[in-house]
């Protein structure tokens, strides 16, 4: 297998590429996504493995090398697709400099990696369990089955005057959007970027016909925002926030409705909505995350889990070190500089 850095044509066309992956491509493994990491640090390197097109971000560790971070990647479908992978990218990675490389394939929960001499550890993307909501169907079909909490939330709110609506992502907007999700962010107990990345992130997406915002109103009020992505024939529920007073009931599943109307039209089939607790947490009332679960759920009640991130030691040494002492140091002095996270 040959694996090289992407020809300059082939940068300028890079989102097509990773879309005909054989997973069909993920978003985050997208080239703006990439760009976003620059002014953090990060520097975007784009990679070309036979069939596999894949988006790095790399910075340097002083002492240890290049560190690279594969975020939803490889987009490989199977077990044997990333085996085939694993040595050619650990000798061309160890060309350039690199001593480890941190990824997220989305393979099922269970798929044993060990043996392909890469080590569990610690996720960044989140939503390595997930709800995926099938939106192949036409829209009364896919009303019909949804479980009934849902439907029944989305009526009530068309009912009680709820109206939802795309809005461009002007920086009113974003401000707006921003707000909200501080907001959220703080009753929830979850850490969120500066605006100037969300503001970026939200308008770049839009500029290039992938991201769309849509914002929900009661009485004239907005009560709830959503940012959703369309990716090919896959869509993810991106970000999203509501007011803590709930006035309006159903506000944020009547949003997600509309939402998903957008996207039928843009060609998605399938929409992640990004996060829930795993299977064996669904229960637990105590998770952080086990009220976005119920709310997800209420679409598909079944949840989709995913091996979550994986490092492939490059040189073995370094990247013990790393695992086990430096990466912790430098993550915690990141966000106590920064107010967010490294990656």
């Amino acid at each position: 297998m040959n694996v090289r850095f992407a020809t300059d044509d082939e940068i300028k066309n890079w989102d097509k590429i990773v879309i005909n992956n054989p997973d069909g491509g993920n978003v985050l493994q997208g080239g703006y996504f990439a760009e976003l990491k620059q002014p953090t640090g990060w520097t975007p390197r784009y990679i070309v493995a036979d069939d596999v097109a894949m988006t790095v971000i790399e910075k340097s560790i002083f002492g240890l090398g290049k560190v690279w971070y594969m975020p939803k990647g490889p987009g490989v479908t199977s077990k044997e697709q990333l085996a085939a992978l694993v040595a050619p990218l650990r000798k061309f990675a160890k060309e350039q400099g690199c001593f480890t490389i941190k990824i997220e394939p989305e393979l099922p929960a269970g798929t044993t990696l060990a043996d392909l001499g890469l080590v569990k550890t610690r996720p960044i993307q989140y939503h390595f369990a997930t709800v995926i909501w099938d939106i192949t169907p036409d829209e009364e079909t896919i009303l019909k089955t949804m479980p009934q909490k849902g439907r029944y939330a989305i009526k009530r709110a068309e009912r009680d005057g709820v109206t939802a609506e795309m809005v461009k992502a002007t920086d009113e907007n974003c401000q707006l959007m921003y707000d909200l999700f501080k907001e959220t962010s703080v009753d929830a107990g979850f850490g969120i970027r500066p605006f100037s990345y969300y503001k970026a992130f939200w308008q770049g997406y839009e500029e290039s016909g992938i991201g769309q915002l849509f914002f929900a109103y009661f009485e004239g009020k907005l009560v709830a925002g959503a940012y959703v992505l369309v990716f090919g024939k896959k869509a993810t529920y991106k970000d999203g926030a509501s007011i803590r007073q709930r006035t309006a009931y159903g506000a944020s599943h009547l949003l997600q409705w509309r939402a998903v109307q957008w996207l039928k039209k843009q060609g998605a089939t399938s929409y992640d909505l990004c996060g829930t607790p795993p299977a064996s947490q669904i229960e637990n009332k105590t998770h952080p995350m086990y009220g976005v679960g119920l709310f997800k759920r209420s679409f598909n009640p079944e949840i989709t889990e995913y091996v979550g991130a994986y490092e492939l030691p490059v040189q073995p040494l370094q990247a013990m070190l790393w695992k086990r002492y430096i990466e912790k140091i430098v993550r915690r002095l990141y966000y106590k500089t920064h107010h967010q996270s490294y990656y």
